[in-house]
């Protein structure tokens, strides 16, 4: 490994805000291949900025990498992170997607937030930064748009 691991292998506390956070990143041992990466995050919480009350979201990431793989718990400890801080759900999903954009440089990163309703209306935002590349399969997301009890 070219970077040495201030998280995996040991005990780490979440951090106090997800600018606090570190994600780390580790070799893609297939360089010569494009493939998708996925993770999915579905009890996701965050704060409402205004009221300071709980939201609840499922968070999918897609992604082909490039010359880094983002190592998966420092990707966790990062949505942890996201549990005391206070952002609208627009803010938190595009923060997730410059963030990981930024430690991972992939060639293509798609991130889909689909919260659950606040004041009776749900809210989903996504992101993503140009066309698929050429070759790459990349399922449905498979999260259905929400439909309350019905």
């Amino acid at each position: 490994m070219n970077e040495p691991f201030r998280q995996l292998g040991q005990r780490s506390e979440i951090p106090a805000s997800p600018e606090a956070a570190v994600l780390e990143r580790v070799p893609n041992p297939h360089r010569d291949r494009a493939y998708a990466v996925r993770f999915a995050c579905p009890e996701f919480t965050s704060l409402c900025p205004i009221t300071g009350q709980p939201d609840f979201a499922h968070i999918v990431i897609d992604y082909v990498p490039g010359a880094w793989l983002v190592e998966s718990k420092s990707l966790k400890l990062f949505f942890a992170s996201f549990r005391n801080h206070g952002a609208f759900h627009e803010d938190c999903t595009v923060m997730i997607a410059k963030r990981l954009g930024a430690a991972i440089e992939p060639q293509w990163l798609r991130i889909g937030g689909y919260f659950y309703p606040r004041g009776g209306m749900p809210i989903d935002v996504f992101h993503q930064t140009g066309p698929l590349p050429a070759g790459v399969w990349i399922p449905d997301q498979g999260v259905p748009p929400y439909r309350g009890r019905g």
